[in-house]
């Protein structure tokens, strides 16, 4: 499917290209849904290949927020904001240029961190623009309350599989030592769990990882390691026909975005009788945390009560998911689409 058909099929509502040469800008923002409310999403940093691959990103990531918001109760619809660069390039300049490609959407979408930015690019970005959530002395940095809800969803699976949430000996293959998944290795450490990582380009979080009690494995080798549960906390698409067939898992729960390349792989998952934690629903914890900022006051109690509500929400789709026979994936996006063109209730 092209990207073209991409848009036509998600039914976005608008899709914005933008360009400042001086500042080294080249950004896309996707604007899926408002029926809720204003688009929320984050904005990646990322030195795509094309723009093909940015804009095929851009895509699946804002209909995601969609699907998030939703699923998470928040009155938010769901966009997402991309910039193709490299990392190391990361300056004011650019920064600014993006808020002022946000804030010509005239408050339609609002920005974030998310892969590659941080609470300083969005201190930047706020320089040009009043569309931004994750402020410093407000919500903050949310990568901690996606974390938080990630293994909450992972306890919701151990659950599921083996009737408790103890995380004790439980075997868990994380991909990805990030932001996130390096603070979700210690928190899962800390609850007893027999941990295998990879790193994903963090060498340093790997090394500190290991002095904990983690166990490496490379990259490639991750799919395939024996393990209960893996949590790809990484890229997107990672869960496809090549890797799918090789997963030795009884669980896939992780934080990465879009970890489906498309909806066969979750029927895949379902043939090989592998539980599959939707990603949009388990990593919703940090767009919980700055939403508030979008539509009311922010209360740090609240945030924690519906993050928390993860497990819940995880474990029904499981439960519902079994009995049905229907893939996790696709309980999760008729729940989100119900709430998405009915209202929330």
């Amino acid at each position: 499917m092209s990207n073209l058909e991409f848009i036509k099929t998600y039914g976005h509502e608008e899709v914005a290209f933008f360009q400042n040469e001086k500042a080294g800008l080249r950004a896309i923002i996707g604007v899926h849904s408002t029926k809720l409310g204003p688009a929320l999403g984050g904005c990646r940093l990322y030195p795509y290949a094309s723009l093909d691959d940015a804009l095929f990103d851009v895509l699946r990531l804002s209909r995601g927020m969609s699907f998030k918001n939703a699923a998470a109760g928040l009155p938010l619809g769901g966009g997402k904001g991309v910039i193709i660069a490299d990392p190391k390039a990361k300056c004011q300049d650019l920064f600014e240029a993006y808020g002022e490609a946000v804030d010509s959407l005239g408050g339609r979408y609002y920005t974030a961190e998310d892969v590659n930015t941080t609470v300083q690019d969005m201190t930047w970005t706020m320089n040009k623009t009043k569309y931004v959530v994750g402020q410093d002395g407000v919500s903050g940095d949310p990568s901690p309350y996606t974390a938080i809800g990630g293994v909450d969803g992972i306890k919701a699976v151990a659950k599921f599989l083996f009737g408790s949430d103890s995380l004790k000996g439980v075997k868990i293959a994380l991909q990805g030592l990030g932001h996130v998944g390096f603070d979700m290795a210690k928190q899962l450490l800390d609850l007893g769990a027999d941990l295998i990582v990879s790193t994903y380009s963090n060498r340093k979080n790997m090394e500190e990882a290991k002095s904990w009690g983690a166990k490496e494995v490379p990259d490639a080798d991750i799919y395939s390691t024996e393990c209960d549960i893996l949590a790809p906390c990484a890229l997107g698409a990672t869960l496809n026909y090549k890797t799918i067939p090789t997963l030795k898992c009884k669980a896939v729960a992780g934080i990465a975005n879009n970890q489906l390349l498309d909806d066969e792989c979750g029927v895949m998952l379902k043939k090989k009788g592998i539980a599959y934690a939707p990603d949009f629903i388990i990593n919703g914890g940090g767009v919980i945390n700055a939403g508030q900022e979008a539509f009311t006051t922010y209360d740090k109690e609240k945030v924690l009560v519906q993050v928390h509500n993860i497990y819940n929400t995880v474990y029904n789709i499981l439960e519902e998911s079994k009995k049905t026979g229907e893939p996790e994936g696709v309980i999760a996006q008729r729940f989100a689409e119900e709430r998405i063109k009915n209202g929330l209730k």
